[in-house]
């Protein structure tokens, strides 16, 4: 069948665009979508465009069929377009290339071996990644010699974007106030060689005349308060031009008839009439929702009114239900256990946080004493309980405040025996960006460590995010059993990352929506899992229409892609899968996420009665 007709909108961002173009806002509201349907627009109309995504859990190959690469490659079907992925490790190790080529000659291997040792933490690669970033901002050549009209950029979700984007401004401002010694990234000449470097990607980035920040939004009023807040946080840092795009705005296409729907799109128009001052005056763009999955170069196009799409009906007869249990089934499964970790995981906007409050919930329901936790940098977990509930404690691992308390240890422990200048030579060391890093990896330990004797359920940040940080586990992991290794206290070293592997102490529940991109990503998130032996428990299915039993056209049309996705997470991608409704009101508060893990009439009745 052919998706409802997608009408042609004319996105302003596109009448004059400048040279740079970032798309950012919180995970799931199609930042990757309309950056790379904007960027298939501007290559349409005959500019040279360079697509780059900065997120390490990116599916650009997915949605245009094209392998990632960290170099420039030509997008087939869309002449002028190129793309890329800013991967991390291929930007580290280039990055250490770097910095030994500029050792001194007579630089013994044993002073070289100390460097790349020196550059082989999670700092370094964090560092690296930004030294690509910026080398794009400061208009650097590239191997492909083709000179881009515009570099359009797809962010990872905004905790981590706001991250990158601040990065510029820490280390012009380290690195002018530090003139010796080592710093976390091995010597000193490695980062000051960078130093040009960066002072133009501050400046590009704070030129309205060449950056505009799209802030990507949903007619929802929680990324929309996310949105106001990135605005707020890039004004501050210089990043001033800045232009709203809402995506996803739902009309009813029969007014009237259809419960989920009109509440659907009431709630929707009502986000929009209250959205926060500091959006409410940008230059702004409406985007529909539309019938299909964007994936291809059709729907792509589609996306944006340049033509119908054929969705093709799957091979399961309509109707049939989605082989799931209700969340409330996962809250008694889980409760069984006693104690352990909870680690809820997904593609930023698949409702993570929803999923792990109402978990935490349905935990302290039957009996148990729960710590809800985050290590999400946009930090939602208090404004989705709404409330207090005895019996649960709510915390978050805050990268600021856990970087003070790491600089105030090692400065009283390290500092202690040393002179003035070796304080403040190391004070200065600590207080490079890199450093926070370090401090998040110690705080997430404690948590882990904590469940062996009680509940932790740990909302974590989007896929790509939460991967740096198991990379950061791993290496721990390998530092500390080389350093024991054939030791006699070999055999009672007990790691983060053992504690993890251990199924009987750690349970992973993978979020999901039932659409193309979120599985595939999932699917690509546990494999990453399963090679550090790390085996995710259950799958849950967020937002599923075909829970609804709406019978809007347009939801319906949605309703075929989501059939073909639980088929294939039904087919041996999930152990154990759980199922929540697409629900018309936000299950905002310690009630309504208490709903989520009752009965099951208590969801599918009282929760899209609303």
């Amino acid at each position: 069948m052919t998706a409802p007709h997608a009408t042609p909108i004319s996105l302003g961002l596109l009448a004059q665009p400048t040279r740079f173009l970032f798309f950012t806002g919180k995970g799931g509201v199609g930042k990757t979508s309309l950056s790379t349907a904007a960027a298939i627009a501007l290559a349409d109309a005959g500019r040279q465009v360079l697509l780059v995504s900065t997120d390490a859990a990116s599916n650009l190959d997915e949605m245009l069929g094209v392998p990632l690469s960290n170099q420039p490659v030509a997008v087939p079907g869309v002449p002028g377009l190129h793309m890329l992925n800013i991967d991390p490790d291929t930007a580290a190790e280039a990055y250490r290339q770097r910095v030994l080529a500029q050792l001194e000659a007579t630089a013994s291997s044993d002073e070289r071996a100390t460097v790349r040792e020196q550059l082989s933490g999670a700092c370094t690669t964090e560092i690296a990644a930004f030294d690509e970033f910026a080398a794009l901002l400061a208009s650097e050549g590239n191997d492909t010699g083709h000179v881009f009209d515009h570099v359009v950029f797809d962010t990872a979700p905004t905790g981590h974007t706001l991250r990158l984007l601040s990065l510029p401004k820490a280390w012009t401002g380290f690195l002018a106030g530090n003139d010796r010694g080592a710093s976390c990234l091995g010597p000193h000449s490695g980062l000051k060689m960078q130093e040009a470097r960066f002072n133009a990607a501050l400046a590009a980035l704070s030129d309205a005349a060449l950056t505009t920040v799209v802030l990507v939004t949903r007619p929802d009023p929680r990324p929309m308060q996310e949105a106001a807040r990135t605005a707020l946080e890039l004004r501050a840092l210089g990043l001033a031009n800045q232009r709203l795009v809402i995506n996803g705005v739902f009309h009813a296409s029969q007014p009237g008839q259809d419960a989920v729907a009109d509440a659907i799109e009431v709630l929707g128009r009502e986000a929009m009439d209250q959205m926060p001052d500091a959006l409410a005056h940008l230059p702004r763009d409406e985007v529909p929702l539309r019938a299909f999955d964007t994936v291809g170069l059709p729907a792509l196009r589609a996306l944006l009114g340049g033509g119908d799409v054929t969705l093709r009906a799957p091979a399961a007869a309509a109707g049939v239900p989605l082989q799931a249990e209700p969340l409330a089934a996962l809250a008694d499964a889980l409760a069984a256990k006693g104690h352990g970790l909870i680690m809820v995981m997904g593609k930023g906007g698949v409702g993570k946080t929803t999923i792990a409050a109402a978990l935490a919930v349905g935990l302290v329901q039957r009996g148990h004493s729960v710590h809800l936790t985050t290590t999400d940098p946009a930090a939602h977990v208090q404004s989705q309980l709404d409330g207090s509930l005895p019996g649960l404690r709510v915390g978050r691992i805050d990268p600021r405040a856990e970087t003070q308390a790491y600089i105030d240890k090692i400065m009283a422990t390290r500092g202690k025996v040393l002179d003035d200048a070796g304080r403040a030579l190391l004070l200065e060391d600590l207080q490079s960006p890199c450093t926070e890093e370090v401090a998040v990896f110690h705080a997430f330990s404690r948590v882990v460590n904590e469940a062996r004797s009680a509940f932790v359920v740990l909302d974590t940040a989007p896929t790509g995010h939460s991967l740096l940080l198991m990379d950061a586990t791993g290496a721990y992991h390998r530092q500390m059993t080389q350093q024991y290794e054939g030791s006699a206290n070999s055999k009672h070293i007990i790691t983060p990352l053992m504690r993890l592997q251990d199924a009987d102490m750690t349970h992973v529940v993978i979020v999901t929506l039932p659409e193309v991109t979120p599985v595939s990503q999932a699917a690509a998130l546990q494999d990453d899992l399963r090679r550090a032996r790390i085996e995710p428990w259950a799958w849950v299915i967020n937002k599923s229409v075909a829970a609804t039993g709406t019978s809007d056209p347009l939801l319906q049309a949605r309703l075929v892609g989501e059939q073909q996705q639980a088929a294939r997470i039904a087919s041996g991608l999930a152990q154990r899968t759980y199922v929540l409704p697409w629900l018309a009101q936000p299950p905002v508060g310690v009630e309504a996420l208490g709903w989520l893990v009752a009965a099951p009439p208590a969801v599918t009745g009282d929760l899209l009665s609303h």
